[in-house]
């Protein structure tokens, strides 16, 4: 059997420990159009008097701002977010080491830069970042498309507070409080004949009982126990008062400062509030602590944002906006967002601002549709007699206007409505199918509401309002999806309102940036 010659085989020079005559400059090393080039020049580009006011001066020399928020937001970009990684990626990454010019701040440098630094100033390099879109022509402000997303606080997901819960206690609390110092005062006889069946002074009838108020209450217990010895209930309520009740009140109180409009907040992040987090497979719909980020978009450029503590997203866009008037100094020409936006408030907001609202109402979809259309039982469908101010029922009885009512939102905005009642609808042969709970059929109506919500529908139902809604869920979504995605955020790493907001800066300026970087390229 012959042999089979093996073939020779050329190999390229590989020599590890071969050293050069001059040192490679890592600049060389990175394409033009890398989007960490993208990140070095725009904010080059950026004022960052803001940030630099942040530093006192004096002590130690301090790395430059320009360079830490260049590896910062570069960080984000490339879904890194740990302190200690970005420290890593300084140390290993080629990108990192330009941006960083051979520099090494430690995690612990980042991270106090991140959190501390950059708070109060992450709004400001947004806005400039925001001015520089503006310049290229690549956002005007005309179409605003908004929408809010809710995302996971770094906290424990069984730490909650309930609001209802707290308040239940209070009240069990109060009434325990009340009861001692009956006690108190039926066996001080000396008390009972000064003060007959009234309760102390300091605690009135039926006022609520304050730690302070009570403090002083033991105060003069105590006086009154080191001149005279008393008997022994009185020492025993006494002991409870200070040891027992006087804590829990103080407890109580601090929660429900905490709490504020809110229905819950966490231990862990005080400021987070339990959410239901639907549409998200890691939450499978249940509560967890979370902020509500509101985002504006245009072109898909992230233009304003927000991080607010309420659930709901009715409240969020008049300080949203407010807040986008702070940064630009602009307010856009219209407003596009879904029914959860669609609150009296709102259309009255954005009507005095003067921006054309493109905003859907709760029954916009189900005014739509064909059965809801048809449905006989429907106040909507009734014939109206704006002369009588009356409605007519399917059965052809008369609801007369019978009342006003207002009421405040919770964000303080004054509703007025009309109320309109049937005289009776006992006899009447469509009663289980009308009103089967109530002797008479009632309709409560805000001609202010429906004012806005017919001016709404006619621009959404036009040629123009057709298009913008079509691009909205393209918009915002968007958005959405690559910061919670591509990038992989879904989680915020910091706590508090403050730390939190500037994680939401920081993606939003990472989210324009590589959007820069992709139209630069496609260009």
């Amino acid at each position: 059997m012959s042999k089979t010659k093996r073939r020779k085989v050329a190999f390229k020079p590989y020599a590890q420990n071969q050293g050069t005559l001059l040192p490679q400059h890592l600049g060389d090393l990175i394409p033009e159009a890398h989007l960490v080039r993208v990140v070095n020049e725009a904010i080059d580009k950026l004022d960052l008097t803001a940030l630099l006011d942040r530093y006192p001066g004096g002590g130690a020399s301090s790395f430059h701002p320009a360079m830490m928020l260049k590896v910062l937001v570069y960080a984000y970009c490339e879904r890194i977010y740990s302190s200690r990684r970005i420290a890593k990626a300084c140390r290993e990454n080629i990108h990192f080491m330009w941006l960083s010019g051979g520099q090494r701040p430690d995690f612990r440098t980042i991270a106090r830069f991140r959190s501390g630094r950059m708070r109060g100033a992450v709004e400001e390099v947004f806005a400039a970042v925001i001015q520089m879109l503006l310049g290229c022509g690549l956002v005007r402000l005309e179409n605003y498309f908004v929408d809010g997303t809710k995302v996971e606080a770094n906290a424990g997901r069984y730490t909650w507070v309930w609001g209802r819960a707290t308040a239940r206690y209070h009240r069990r609390l109060q009434a325990q409080i009340r009861r001692l110092l009956q006690q108190i005062q039926e066996a001080e006889k000396d008390e009972q004949e000064r003060y007959g069946d009234r309760d102390l002074e300091e605690l009135g009838e039926d006022a609520e009982v304050s730690s302070r108020a009570l403090e002083a209450v033991a105060e003069r217990i105590n006086e009154r126990l080191r001149a005279e010895p008393g008997d022994r209930a009185v020492k025993r309520a006494k002991k409870k008062l200070e040891r027992d009740c006087l804590p829990r009140l103080r407890k109580y109180e601090a929660q429900r400062e905490r709490l504020g409009q809110r229905g819950s907040y966490s231990k862990t992040d005080p400021d987070a509030t339990f959410m239901r987090m639907e549409g998200d497979r890691m939450s499978d719909g249940r509560l967890r602590p979370a902020y509500n980020v509101q985002m504006g978009t245009e072109n898909q450029f992230i233009v304003g944002y927000s991080v607010h503590q309420a659930a709901a997203d009715t409240s969020c866009l008049k300080p949203h906006l407010d807040r986008l008037r702070e940064l630009t100094g602009r307010r856009p020409a219209r407003v596009i967002a879904d029914a959860g936006y669609g609150s009296e408030q709102n259309y009255e907001y954005l009507e005095s601002e003067g921006i054309t609202a493109y905003v859907k109402d709760n029954y916009f979809h189900q005014e739509g549709r064909r059965g809801r259309r048809r449905d006989p039982f429907n106040h909507h469908n009734w014939p109206y007699d704006e002369a009588a101010d009356q409605f007519t029922c399917p059965a052809g009885g008369r609801l007369s206007f019978r009342h006003e009512r207002a009421g405040r939102t919770p964000g303080g905005h004054l509703s007025r409505w009309r109320v309109y009642r049937s005289s009776s609808c006992r006899n009447c042969y469509l009663k289980k199918r009308c009103c089967p709970a109530r002797s008479a059929k009632s309709i409560w109506r805000n001609p202010s509401l429906e004012r806005y919500r017919s001016a709404a529908r006619r621009r959404l139902n036009s040629e123009e309002g057709v298009r913008l809604r079509a691009r909205r869920g393209v918009e915002v979504e968007t958005a959405f999806a690559q910061i919670k995605h591509n990038m992989g955020f879904r989680r915020f790493l910091l706590r508090g309102l403050e730390k939190v907001s500037v994680e939401c800066g920081l993606l939003a300026t990472a989210h324009n940036l590589i959007k820069m970087a992709t139209a630069a390229s496609c260009g």
